[in-house]
């Protein structure tokens, strides 16, 4: 060992492992990874060893396929048997929802390009896993890229590759503590003293106190996880294939074939929590008790679906330990606050997900962004109101128990839930608000009568004719919502302008108005889709969307530079907006001022009542509207003088549900759906707001990109024959059998009465008038590109 490398990974489990190797691959080679015992020792040496292709969300969908697609690669290198079984794999459904989820999830598959899998009935499931009973199920996906690995195996793979190519493993020497220092890190271990530029908490178990080695409390726990090893199944003997790893979601079960038994695996409903501190430092290779009579109704319906498991016994029973997020996740990137600390923890599936972290995590470190759109892994997608411990443990409490339960799209889950409320929440809720969540914040979905329940749904739910009436206020009247849930950013100091104009690809606004603002990265990619408002007196303000606050605050951070002070006014800041045609009518009722006079996208402070506010005369609804932000105490207070000066023109309050059909209708894009840190402002459109004259972070690219042949696919809008259910995004879209793009999100238009989609697809294929047909809940439907706007395509409403 050294005294001074370049990276210091702290983790010698799958994904510590993988990032050694993924940053010598990349060309750094003076890395080390230090392991506290031997390689493994911790949650790899007992992980299951499964991998598939199936994942909520695409992104990390994508990245388990470059994961599987990986593993012959590091076998191959280090010369290590990695003992990789490619059985295929079935995923099954019981549950007419499930099985509709289930050929929804198919065709998302499709539009990312795995197309290796294939719905199955239930006869040919059996037929590919004689062991399993079809009774009760409905229908099954099968993928060809599934089986299982040799866990052991595998990480030496991935360390005797990265060995190969100049990376350097310690073992037996454990990380005592961690020093932050001007040049990067000091890291002290049982064998001396080391200093980095960058340092990995790959740690698993041991995540929590290497975080907390550098003052970072990490939302991550330990949680057991049972599975049991079958003696030999005679019915196994007398086949002559394995079968594959099966996935029964409604029996909470996972199975693949050992030897001439089983591994049954089991998520179940009762979880139990394990050492939320972390583990001891000398456990290893230890493992709990097993409980089976705590996970007894599982067992039951394991044993039901495979009735082999009646005839034989048990030879190992496994019960040990793996970290997990509040949402499952890993939590990977460079911790905000904390230059050159980056995270690669709670990586629970890391056999099937370590490479694509290992890989994203290098390209991050050396290139400054990874290849792939990785937020829903991102460490800064969590803030400090995260480390609660009791949040913690709600939290990744129910997304165990959830991890083979179905969640719907509309579904609002209860656990660490409310935490931070608006100050009217109290009296929203009394009017009838149905809240959802945003980052730490309660948000309004819509507004309902009391004892209303919302059916969750693949479909339009039992809310739909609520949205409607809140979405016709709206163009007919004046609806009111809660814009608490804004994020904004106060930007001041004698250098703020020239900040701004380096930061934002646009021009800036002139005092008193604001300005639509794309941001890009060096790469030309977006970083945000924001609104920087001039307020003429020296400050500004930028504003994105809530629950990118540390993500974006993180990003400001890394771009500072003297002479600029920034405010993340999240916590100070709250805020109402009015819109629809009688906005106006009501909000001068309120002020002697000359807030009627306000120019669209002119901003300026006013007295509204007895509150002392700042407003905006814009509207994401594509009506006449205007945003007023207040002091957080203010909140209830505005929310009343509005109410009470709305009363005669109509007035009612609305929530998020509405905007998003009403923003549909003006082919108004929002950030993790037609904006994301994937795409290019020449994709998604946000090119018209550049302002080519000037110098600002990722112009070389972005010229690169409008100079060339323009980006193959772009951003259309879409009406698709839609019948009781609407797109929401991935959907694959097609052209005469052919896969030419897909969705980036849809909603049902109450003004327009059409089921309408935004869609990234070929440019050939783009032009208004197009025919097309594209999946809606697994189902294919026509469509038809549009022009954009289909409501008001002039802007004549918004600009009253």
């Amino acid at each position: 060992m050294k005294s001074h490398y370049r990276v210091v990974v702290i983790g010698g489990g799958v994904v510590g492992a993988s990032v050694l190797y993924h940053l010598a691959k990349l060309g750094w080679t003076d890395v080390c990874l230090i392991e506290r015992s031997v390689l493994t020792a911790g949650s790899s040496w007992h992980a299951a060893g499964g991998i598939h292709a199936l994942n909520a969300d695409p992104n990390i969908a994508q990245l388990q396929a470059y994961t599987i697609d990986l593993l012959s690669e590091i076998e191959e290198e280090s010369g290590q048997n990695i003992g990789l079984h490619m059985t295929g794999g079935l995923t099954m459904a019981g549950t007419p929802d499930r099985w509709e989820w289930l050929q929804s999830a198919y065709r998302t598959f499709q539009s990312i390009g795995i197309d290796d899998c294939r719905l199955v009935s239930v006869e040919e499931a059996v037929s590919l896993n004689p062991i399993m009973s079809g009774e009760g199920l409905l229908g099954g996906m099968w993928a060809d890229r599934e089986g299982y690995i040799d866990t052991t195996g595998t990480v030496h793979a991935y360390a005797g590759a990265a060995k190969k190519r100049g990376a350097t493993v310690v073992e037996h020497n454990r990380v005592l503590e961690l020093n932050q220092t001007l040049e990067g890190w000091e890291v002290v271990t049982e064998k001396g003293t080391v200093t980095c530029e960058h340092v990995v908490n790959a740690a698993g178990l041991w995540a929590k106190q290497v975080g907390r080695m550098a003052g970072i409390e990490l939302p991550v726990s330990p949680l057991n996880h049972h599975y049991l090893i079958s003696d030999t199944i005679p019915q196994l003997e007398d086949i002559d294939f394995e079968v594959p790893m099966t996935v029964d979601l409604e029996g909470f079960t996972y199975l693949r074939q050992d030897q001439k038994g089983v591994l049954l695996g089991i998520y179940e409903i009762n979880h139990q929590h394990w050492m939320m501190d972390g583990a001891p430092w000398e456990y290893g290779f230890e493992l709990q008790q097993e409980d089976p009579d705590r996970i007894e109704h599982e067992l039951t319906l394991g044993f039901e679906r495979y009735p082999c498991l009646q005839e034989v016994g048990v030879k190992t029973w496994v019960n040990g330990a793996f970290t997990f997020s509040p949402d499952g996740n890993p939590l990977v990137g460079p911790v905000p606050g904390k230059r050159g600390y980056w995270s690669a923890c709670a990586v629970m599936a890391g056999f099937l997900q370590g490479g694509g972290v290992g890989k994203s995590l290098a390209e991050w470190m050396i290139h400054g962004t990874p290849e792939a759109d990785v937020y829903g892994m991102d460490v800064a997608r969590y803030g400090v109101w995260a480390e609660n411990k009791q949040y913690i443990k709600e939290t990744t409490g129910q997304f165990y128990t959830r991890r083979f339960v179905m969640t719907y799209p509309n579904e609002q889950l209860p656990a660490g839930r409310p935490v931070k409320t608006a100050g009217a929440y109290a009296d929203m809720t009394a009017a009838g608000c149905q809240w959802g969540q945003s980052w730490d914040l309660e948000v309004p979905l819509y507004f309902a009568e009391p004892g209303f329940a919302e059916t969750p749904s693949l479909k339009r739910s039992n809310a739909h004719d609520i949205v409607a009436e809140e979405c016709h206020a709206i163009r007919e009247r004046v609806g009111l919502l809660d814009i608490t849930g804004f994020s904004r950013f106060e930007v001041s100091g004698p250098n703020a302008e020239r900040w701004l104009n380096r930061m934002m690809a646009s021009k800036l606004p002139k005092p008193g108005r604001a300005r639509l603002a794309p941001m890009l990265a060096e790469d030309g990619r977006l970083k945000g889709d924001l609104t920087v408002f001039n307020w003429g007196d020296g400050t500004w303000w930028i504003m994105g969307s809530y629950y990118l606050r540390a993500w974006h605050m993180r990003w400001f951070d890394d771009h500072m530079e003297e002479g600029v002070t920034l405010r993340d006014l999240g916590e100070d800041t709250a805020g109402f907006s009015l819109s629809g045609p009688a906005s106006t009518k009501v909000i001068e009722k309120l002020t002697d001022g000359a807030v009627s006079d306000l120019p669209f996208m002119g901003c300026g402070a006013f007295d509204i009542g007895l509150l002392r506010c700042k407003v905006g005369r814009l509207s994401v609804t594509g009506e006449l509207g205007y945003e007023i932000h207040c002091r957080a105490g203010d909140h209830a207070t505005l929310r009343r003088i509005l109410l009470e000066a709305g009363t005669d023109q109509g007035i009612r309050e609305v929530g998020f549900n509405a905007l998003l059909s009403l923003r549909i209708e003006k082919s108004f894009g929002i950030w993790n759906a037609e904006f994301t840190q994937g795409y290019t402002a020449g994709m998604t459109g946000m090119d018209r707001w550049i302002d080519w004259d000037k110098d600002f972070v990722g112009k070389p690219a972005a010229i690169a990109e409008r100079d060339g042949n323009g980006p193959a696919q772009i951003q259309v809008t879409l009406e698709i024959d839609a019948e009781g259910a609407d797109a929401s995004g991935f959907e694959p879209i097609w052209s005469e059998g052919k896969q030419v793009g897909f969705v980036t999100s849809g909603a049902y238009g109450h003004t327009t009465g059409k089921s309408l989609a935004m869609a990234l697809i070929n440019a050939e294929n783009a032009t208004p008038g197009t025919a097309l047909s594209a999946h809606v809940v697994g189902v294919e439907r026509q469509a038809k590109v549009i022009p954009a706007s289909p409501y008001d395509p002039d802007g004549k409403a918004m600009r009253g």
